[in-house]
């Protein structure tokens, strides 16, 4: 789903106060990583993920790849953090309206 500028603009505001809760170090993207980056985004829809010294891939690199991987929208790309954006599936959870 491409997201329109609108809506780019409304989930960085509300990414920006969200603590990185996907960290990729010296392995990079593995499949345990890409299982907990979907299971997060099932459960949050937008998350921060943060790209540690160790790792080998750049912040753009790491949010393309981990974003193909689990079907989401590349949010933002600042420094080595990156947001990503998921509309849920569950229906028990609070649902980001967008514009």
């Amino acid at each position: 789903m491409a997201l329109t500028g609108k809506q780019v603009r409304q989930l960085r505001s509300l990414a920006h106060h969200l603590n990185p809760i996907i960290h990729i170090g010296k392995f990079d993207i593995t499949d345990a990583l890409v299982k907990e980056t979907e299971a997060a985004l099932e459960n949050r829809e937008l998350i921060k993920c943060a790209v540690q010294d160790g790792s080998d891939l750049e912040a753009r690199e790491a949010a393309d790849m981990l974003a193909e991987r689990t079907n989401a929208d590349v949010v933002q790309v600042i420094g080595h953090r990156f947001s990503l954006y998921r509309e849920s599936s569950r229906d028990d959870i609070e649902k980001i309206k967008l514009v």
